[in-house]
């Protein structure tokens, strides 16, 4: 993240709330950070770098706000596990697929149009409805593929999305835009 932000400094955090805290304004955070935690879900400050990377958000351009981290935070590549931050593309704010996380290669794509909040506003719950009926997603009802058993769920996490392009799931331009062209090489289910 830019700035090398929070490398080497005291991370400050000021309790909030039974289950906020604030990582103060500093440097060249343009917004501050916040956590939602218990104080036993805090990630130890010595040793732990993901409140860094709170921090290290907080210095994107365009950022609106904070920078946001959810109880389950955890060290990213960059952006923390469990972020969440909104930038202002008026701003300089870009769309960051750092936040979805890469620790699962998580399948997020998306999707641009040229419509504004006034636009889809009147019809947000019935395109809500419409894009829940049309996507697919989890592994259970709801999912379009359905494993045979324990051999093909092996192959699955070896191949990953390489396997499943191979299986008629996706489009070869997915591999594109996926981390590992979809696949890590040395893959080990075991």
């Amino acid at each position: 993240m830019p700035g090398g932000q929070g490398r080497g400094l005291e991370m400050e955090l000021v309790n909030d709330g039974a289950y906020r805290f604030r990582i103060p304004q500093r440097g060249q955070m343009r917004v501050p950070g916040i956590v939602y935690a218990s104080r036993e879900l805090l990630p130890d400050l010595a040793a732990d770098r993901c409140l860094e990377q709170v921090a290290n958000v907080a210095t994107l351009p365009g950022i609106v706000t904070a920078s946001y981290a959810m109880p389950d935070l955890h060290l990213g590549y960059g952006f923390p596990i469990g972020g969440v931050a909104a930038t202002d593309p008026a701003a300089g704010g870009v769309v960051s697929p750092g936040g979805v996380g890469f620790d699962i290669s998580c399948g997020v794509r998306l999707l641009a149009a040229s419509l504004d909040r006034d636009d889809v506003r009147p019809v947000l719950g019935t395109l809500m409805d419409q894009l829940a009926a049309a996507v697919p997603r989890g592994a259970g009802r709801g999912g379009i593929w359905h494993l045979t058993g324990a051999a093909q769920m092996r192959d699955v996490l070896a191949g990953g999305a390489r396997y499943a392009l191979e299986h008629g799931y996706g489009a070869g331009r997915d591999l594109l835009r996926c981390e590992d062209a979809g696949a890590v090489a040395d893959a080990d289910p075991g």
